[in-house]
């Protein structure tokens, strides 16, 4: 009897956005989604003076409060399903729930305010998720090289560091493909590892 998969099986697969506050993860969503995304934004208000810094994000005017959601078929036989996490630290106990199941995560980063992500990077690395760095080239220009800002966040260099627009379908696709890839070729590794 053969144990070949079943032609035209479908697999899916969760991946999670993160990063701080403002970084641009409700915007990758929905720039890759194929589907209008689930999003929680709301308004801020004046609860979030003293809380929530936007100095460097001066024109946000709304912020994820639950999780963004959407769907893109990388193939015909990989779905990937998009979970955005809120930024902001009063949200991070939604954080248990929105990696359960995942395989992966995407980290988004503005190099303007690197120390945002740090949280994230801990989360992930802590719980023992896959998950690469993405450099969101807010202005289309990329300023700081990949292996500098692997130095400054301290991560080893397995992990991969890759620049995005998080604005651009193209750009954020090649992030979660680039993800997908690393997240296979380490569960190869592994099951190939001595005991």
């Amino acid at each position: 009897m053969s144990h070949r998969p079943m032609a035209g099986r479908v697999t899916s697969a969760k991946i999670v956005i993160a990063g701080g506050f403002g970084v641009g993860k409700t915007t990758l969503v929905g720039s890759v989604s194929e589907i209008t995304p689930l999003t929680t934004e709301a308004i801020m208000t004046s609860a979030g003076v003293g809380v929530d810094d936007t100095r460097q994000v001066p024109g946000k005017t709304t912020t994820t409060v639950a999780m963004d959601f959407g769907r893109i078929s990388i193939d015909r036989d990989l779905i990937l399903y998009l979970f955005g996490t809120p930024g902001q630290t009063r949200f991070w106990f939604m954080w248990d729930e929105l990696v359960r199941g995942a395989i992966g995560a995407v980290v988004l980063v503005d190099t303007r305010r690197l120390a945002d992500c740090f949280a994230a990077i801990d989360f992930f690395e802590h719980r023992r998720l896959p998950y690469l760095v993405a450099i969101n080239c807010f202005d289309g220009m990329q300023y700081h090289d990949p292996q500098d800002v692997r130095e400054a966040l301290a991560i080893s260099n397995e992990v991969p560091v890759v620049a995005c627009d998080a604005r651009n379908r193209e750009s954020t696709k090649h992030v979660l493909i680039s993800l997908v890839e690393y997240v296979l070729t380490m569960r190869r590794s592994r099951a190939v590892a001595p005991a």
